[in-house]
């Protein structure tokens, strides 16, 4: 079963950021029209097949509604790629924190256990226990990196190469229905 976004909107311009000079095809989607299709595709399993459809009161021609197609799925593609980016960062960084946490932790760990463990005293062990403390907090990060941090960012980019394939279609809006007193539907 496909799922279905739906956006309804005056005219096609209204789709995409007024700030944005580029050509039709590559412009930015408006911040709110974006952020309804995300948050819509994230309601439905990533396996499921989506399909956007936008309904205009103002009916474009067909060739503005082939590049309105076209504009959602290059901004799309261009999101998910932008978001591959940030992934590779994330575990660029992560892996440079590791090695750094690593490192910290050896050190705090040989001067705890080499150069502190035949000196006594409640300072000692005051230094002993902090420097312990110090090393695990300083794997922190890449922890949080590995645990926590990138399944979201995986998440969204899934959602985001969905978006960018799936089917778009421009329809004109409908009429809504309007109640008479008998109980039937007219427009």
């Amino acid at each position: 079963m496909k799922g279905r976004i739906e956006l309804e909107l005056r005219e096609a311009n209204q789709l995409f950021n007024s700030m944005d000079p580029s050509p039709f095809h590559d412009k930015d989607l408006d911040r709110n029209a974006e952020e309804f299709i995300v948050s819509w595709a994230r309601e439905y399993a990533l396996s499921q097949p989506l399909t956007l459809t936008i309904h205009l009161e103002h009916m474009p021609s067909a060739e503005t509604s082939a590049l309105m197609r076209d504009a959602v799925h290059n901004y799309f593609a261009y999101r998910a790629n932008l978001n591959r980016l940030e992934f590779r960062r994330m575990m660029d960084e992560g892996r440079l924190s590791l090695v750094i946490g690593l490192a910290f932790l050896a050190g705090c760990f040989a001067i705890s256990n080499l150069w502190l463990a035949e000196v006594t005293g409640a300072w000692v062990g005051f230094v002993r226990e902090s420097l312990t403390i110090a090393g695990w907090v300083a794997m922190w990060r890449p922890v949080q990196i590995y645990l926590h941090d990138w399944w979201p960012l995986r998440r969204r980019g899934r959602i985001l190469a969905k978006l960018s394939t799936m089917p778009v279609e421009v329809v004109p809006k409908r009429a809504p229905l309007v109640r008479v007193a008998s109980g039937q539907a007219a427009r």
